[in-house]
């Protein structure tokens, strides 16, 4: 008996087996029927094609992650991803928007959104040295993982790193911008609030965080484009992985 036959009498026992209406079944038979015909006709993924797919989808989408939020308003202008003011900021914002102090406080707001964006093009170079050390089961575990799974290895695997390379250019960016300026006016005005709270911030540290937050954010967005939108496969490559996921 030959090899195409064994495949196709083992497709009809296995089918035939399945009860209807389990729940599942469907995904179950479409998980062999795919496994199957891509094993017969020698479609199965090569390890190295798995990583290369993998790591050229986080080359993609942290590269396009980067690009919106390096934009003019990319933060500012996306509440997902807006660095928001200080909670102790933000106990008194009514109060002194009252005293008539909203632009100080608009002005503090769009400072840090700015350095963010200015920031942020630091990162890329970043994110693509740290892909490059992804091993083969990374790679499988992350495919067959939830829509966020490649962003939140990433992340865990790169964060503190990160960090630490991109308070540099924060802090270089929020002096260019006027950030502590801003902060200083908004705490000068704070201080003549009875009972408001002293702010005692790590400007710097904060704005990265936040920075860091938003970036993830937008790439784990774009992960999430390239498992289930065809569209956004935009290399053979990423058809291959993706789509016979």
């Amino acid at each position: 008996m030959n090899a195409r036959r064994l495949v196709v009498i083992g497709l009809i026992v296995f089918l035939l087996a399945m009860p209807v209406s389990t729940p599942g079944a469907d995904d179950q038979g479409g998980s062999f029927l795919k496994d199957v015909f891509g094993i017969f006709k020698g479609e199965k993924l090569s390890d190295s094609k798995i990583v290369n797919g993998l790591k050229e989808a986080l080359e993609i989408g942290t590269g396009n992650a980067v690009k919106v939020v390096s934009q003019v308003n990319g933060y500012y202008e996306n509440p997902a991803i807006k660095v928001p003011l200080p909670k102790s900021v933000q106990k008194v914002e009514t109060v002194l928007r009252g005293l008539g102090y909203g632009p100080e406080v608009d002005d503090f707001s769009r400072s840090m959104n700015r350095a963010a964006e200015q920031a942020a093009p630091k990162a890329k170079a970043l994110f693509w040295d740290a892909v490059k050390a992804m091993t083969f089961e990374d790679a499988r575990t992350i495919l067959k993982g939830n829509d966020d799974a490649a962003t939140r290895y990433f992340e865990g695997k790169t964060r503190d790193q990160l960090h630490q390379l991109f308070l540099p250019a924060v802090h270089t960016t929020m002096e260019t911008v006027g950030v502590t300026r801003s902060y200083q006016n908004v705490y000068a005005k704070i201080s003549t609030i009875p009972f408001a709270d002293k702010l005692k911030l790590d400007l710097d540290g904060y704005v990265t965080e936040k920075a860091l937050d938003g970036l993830f954010y937008m790439v784990a967005d774009e992960e999430r484009k390239i498992r289930k939108d065809p569209a956004a496969r935009v290399t053979k490559l990423l058809k291959d992985v993706f789509g016979g996921k």
